[in-house]
């Protein structure tokens, strides 16, 4: 097996890890530049974590077979009453039971 690295392949690597220390690093120095963050500011940071999530799981939402919709609807029902761990953990076993136990 040959463990070689491609030049492409290292600059590019290299080159997504600079972008992703930029924006990090950019965020925090625009972030920090303010004495008080504005309340428009405000709520668009707190609307990134509904926007990570959908972006996250709309996808495989969409594409995915009805054991992914079945166990995606039992852990966001299981997650409105109890903690996420137990969520994710009963979306798990759904997925687990429909792919296993009724062959989805």
């Amino acid at each position: 097996m040959d463990l070689s690295l491609d030049p492409t392949t290292t600059w590019i690597v290299l080159a997504a890890a600079l972008a992703t220390f930029a924006t990090r690093i950019g965020g925090y120095v625009l972030i920090a530049r303010f004495k008080t963050i504005p309340p428009r500011l405000e709520a668009a940071l707190n609307a990134v974590p509904a926007a990570v999530l959908t972006t996250l799981f709309a996808p495989a939402f969409f594409t995915g077979g009805l054991d992914v919709k079945l166990a995606m609807a039992v852990g966001l029902l299981v997650s409105l009453r109890y903690p996420g761990i137990i969520g994710i953990a009963a979306g798990w076993a759904m997925a687990m039971v429909a792919r296993h136990l009724l062959g989805l």
